[in-house]
């Protein structure tokens, strides 16, 4: 991070989202220097409303509009000190080239996004950069005019590095720790995010869908499949909840009344959470599933392991995308 001490860094949010909203917003209202890069229909309800965030454990702050710095150009990266980027999966590339031509040489870039390898694709192209993967547990879920609310529960973790950038980022409701053991602790979470295809499927809540034995035991099985993926792979997975991955779709095929009180002591979740990908699909926007069980299904071919679990949901995830899609060029069609 390359600052001159004299006043604080300067934080650019490149990408706002749900998340890079909510966490941005967190930091501004600390008194942070924030300024946030995105698409003119979000930016545009900021503008308007400010921001209000919330949450599961009766967080309710607003942030109001005239204090928010807006940006949908690219050259506030060039007044960036560190950069949080927020974009989906399928942005990173797009991203990087753009920190690439107006950022400055050698800040911190940290990855605050679903799935792996997206901090690999950042340091391909920002050599001298330091680059930092990131694990954020919660989901936040959109309300419209500003609102964002985080649904469940968990602490960002970032990858360790030069900087205590754990410190600086970790304000009032936002605890923020630094990890030598990031690459793992993101596989943990990755076998999470694998349920946000079966969500978005289910038509159902997240509370709901953990109380179905019928969904549960298909998040089991295809944890399962994709453990045996990762196995294979060699890759090392920490858990991001108290118990060891391994057990995890054993608890998920208890009784519901037993799996009810260990979920309890694992996560807290807002009763009408849903998994970004669900939204994602309500807006005809594409979906990251090739991040989740797209990877499962190419690391699985890269060791002969067949992963029809994974493909089945992949395939079903792009249906929808292109089902949402067609419909949403047919109502356009006819305004």
């Amino acid at each position: 991070m390359r600052n001159n001490g004299s006043e604080p860094p300067r934080i650019v949010i490149a990408g706002a989202g749900a998340v890079g909203c909510f966490v941005g917003g967190l930091l501004a209202r600390s008194g942070l220097p924030v300024s946030f890069l995105g698409r003119r229909r979000i930016l545009e309800g900021l503008r308007a409303e400010g921001l209000r965030l919330t949450g599961y454990d009766g967080l309710d702050v607003t942030v109001p509009p005239e204090t928010l710095d807006l940006h949908e150009s690219p050259q506030i990266l060039g007044k960036a000190d560190l950069i949080l980027v927020c974009v989906k999966s399928a942005a990173t590339s797009d991203m990087a080239a753009l920190i690439a031509d107006y950022g400055q040489d050698g800040i911190s870039v940290i990855s605050l996004q679903n799935g792996m390898g997206h901090a690999d694709t950042l340091r391909s192209a920002l050599p001298g950069y330091d680059i930092r993967p990131a694990m954020v547990p919660f989901n936040v879920v959109p309300r419209g005019q500003g609102h964002f609310h985080r649904a469940t529960s968990g602490d960002i973790v970032i990858g360790a590095g030069p900087d205590d950038l754990d410190r600086l980022l970790s304000v009032e409701a936002l605890p923020v720790t630094q990890s030598g053991e990031i690459e793992a602790i993101q596989w943990g979470k990755f076998l999470l995010n694998l349920n946000n295809a079966p969500n978005a499927l289910s038509g159902l809540t997240l509370h709901q869908q953990l109380l179905s034995p019928q969904w549960r035991h298909l998040m089991a099985e295809q944890m399962e499949e994709a453990l045996g993926v990762l196995r294979a792979h060699g890759c090392t997975i920490k858990p991001t909840t108290p118990v060891p991955v391994w057990l995890v779709p054993h608890i998920l095929r208890l009784p519901t009344p037993l799996f009810k009180r260990i979920a309890a002591k694992m996560l807290r979740i807002d009763p009408e959470a849903r998994t970004s990908m669900v939204y994602d699909l309500e807006a005809g926007r594409p979906t990251e599933i090739d991040a989740l069980q797209g990877l499962v299904v190419a690391m699985g071919a890269e060791k002969s392991i067949p992963t029809p679990l994974s493909l089945s949901l992949l395939e079903r995830i792009k249906a929808a995308e292109e089902e949402q899609a067609s419909g949403f060029t047919s109502e356009r069609g006819t305004d």
